[in-house]
């Protein structure tokens, strides 16, 4: 064989070697966005930078002004955190301030057109807490209000951040380079961007063209408002309380109400919900019990319809860009913060670890979110037996006199309580509960006070006539509620 028969042959079947991209010293790094999944992206490179040396120029894109109230600041959200993100972000150095929580939330009230049950926390390490996302709702009158976005942003710019207040308008590539271009301004050269705008703007349109692989998350409206009613009142009706709903209203999926402080958020989301489906919720009464006499539905001080991600990105990376928190992929319906943490967090190993390439993130990035993905198709399934119960009164029944039986139980034989406080908080992976939904102890309960519902009806259920106190107080002291 000839000598360069054999170097052709030998190179043919020699194993392709490329080198990733990385960053290096004076790199530029560009965060559209600066909400948490922005603000913990920038914070987690920059302290892995620094943890290897390697100097880096982060710039966070982001229009709003977190510390000013109303919409200007507000990332549309329910403002729920759970402790298992506190304990993460404590292990991480990252310690809350007080001012940052609104309230903390030691129980739940499931409500139901067949009676109300209060559940408390399985463990203190599933409690939660209310935040507000910006600085508080518009025309607000309590003072001292620290939104958690503004924190978050606070702690990457202690870190070494930049922001940069102008929104992007034009995304493009150059060679190696991204190019990024607010308005009135020239370009700016990035050799790397993260992509953390939510799926509340219409900045994913940028990429459609620029990367015709990428697809943005599914979406479904959902409807937030603001209510205030002061301390005493939110005290005295909703407690320490977080209040959710099984209603049987068409395309509902998930509905509460959460204190903070002065003022109540109502929640509402679900498939094609309409204003007149959302004001028969507010009407309910259900609604009203937890509402002091005289409550005004229409007498708001704050109302958005966010989207929500029901479905996250298809290929949330390519080479140089990374897509973060509801961007690329989140949780169903719950936990988006949390979410937003994970994916941030893996996003930065990569970057610092083992690069910015396609290849690096589809290694790297890409398990942690399709982790996320996967757990949410077992979602799909808990929800979508949830609506099953919503629509059969026989259903609610018997998961209500479920869970009034075991509270005396202790906390790792109230299955039914468990299940439904980590569906509603997110406080658990979907698979979990949906591993726990399948255990013998717990099948065989849920079937038999069904069987016990079916057969005996409404006039057999023990009804309790305390209606001339507020609900929350009633279920302080014990005592669910009937019909």
């Amino acid at each position: 064989m000839r000598k360069k028969d054999m170097i052709s042959r030998l190179t043919e079947s020699a194993p392709d070697i490329s080198f990733s991209p990385r960053l290096e010293d004076g790199s530029k790094v560009a965060v559209m966005g600066a909400g948490p999944a922005g603000s913990f992206f920038a914070y987690f490179l920059l302290d892995l930078a620094q943890r290897v040396r390697l100097s880096l120029q982060v710039d966070l894109y982001e229009p709003r002004d977190f510390s000013r109230p109303g919409p200007a600041s507000c990332n549309m959200d329910a403002g729920i955190i759970s402790e298992s993100l506190v304990q993460h972000l404590a292990a991480e150095g990252i310690n809350l301030p007080p001012s940052v929580i609104q309230q903390g939330i030691d129980s739940y009230v499931l409500h139901m057109e067949v009676g109300s049950v209060r559940i408390e926390a399985p463990i203190q390490e599933k409690r939660i807490a209310s935040v507000y996302r910006g600085a508080g709702p518009a025309g607000s009158l309590q003072t001292g209000t620290v939104g958690f976005d503004a924190f978050c942003l606070s702690m990457a710019l202690q870190k070494g951040a930049r922001l940069v207040p102008q929104r992007v308008e034009e995304v493009s590539r150059a060679n190696t380079s991204l190019l990024i271009r607010t308005r009135g301004r020239s370009p700016v050269k990035y050799d790397l961007l993260a992509v953390a705008t939510g799926v509340n703007t219409n900045a994913l349109r940028l990429f459609s063209s620029l990367e015709p692989r990428f697809r943005p998350p599914v979406t479904v409206r959902s409807m937030v408002r603001e209510y205030w009613l002061g301390a005493e009142v939110v005290e005295e009706y909703l407690g320490s309380s977080f209040h959710v709903f099984l209603l049987d209203l068409p395309g509902l999926d998930f509905a509460g109400i959460v204190p903070k402080g002065d003022h109540a958020t109502v929640c509402f989301l679900g498939n094609d919900i309409s204003e007149e489906v959302f004001a028969a919720f507010l009407d309910s009464p259900q609604v009203r019990q937890c509402m002091p006499p005289g409550w005004d539905p229409g007498q708001y001080i704050c109302h958005c319809m966010p989207r929500m991600q029901i479905g996250g990105a298809i290929q949330p990376f390519a080479e140089r860009m990374v897509f973060v928190g509801d961007s690329g992929v989140s949780r169903l319906y719950k936990d988006g913060i949390g979410a937003a943490y994970r994916t941030a967090k893996a996003a930065a190993r990569t970057v610092i670890f083992y690069g910015i390439g396609h290849d690096d993130f589809q290694a790297h990035f890409w398990p942690v979110c399709r982790a996320i993905t996967d757990d949410n198709r077992f979602g799909k399934i808990i929800f979508a037996a949830s609506r099953q119960i919503q629509h059969r009164g026989f259903a609610r029944r018997g998961l209500r006199q479920m869970i009034i039986g075991e509270q005396g139980k202790p906390a790792g034989r109230r299955r039914a309580s468990s299940i439904l406080w980590d569906t509603f908080t997110g406080s658990a992976p979907y698979r979990d509960i949906f591993q726990r939904t399948l255990h013998p102890a717990y099948l065989a309960g849920f079937i038999r006070y069904l069987a016990v519902s079916a057969l005996q009806g409404d006039g057999h259920w023990n009804r309790l006539h305390t209606r001339q106190l507020p609900l929350f107080t009633r279920l302080a002291r014990g005592r669910s509620t009937g019909d």
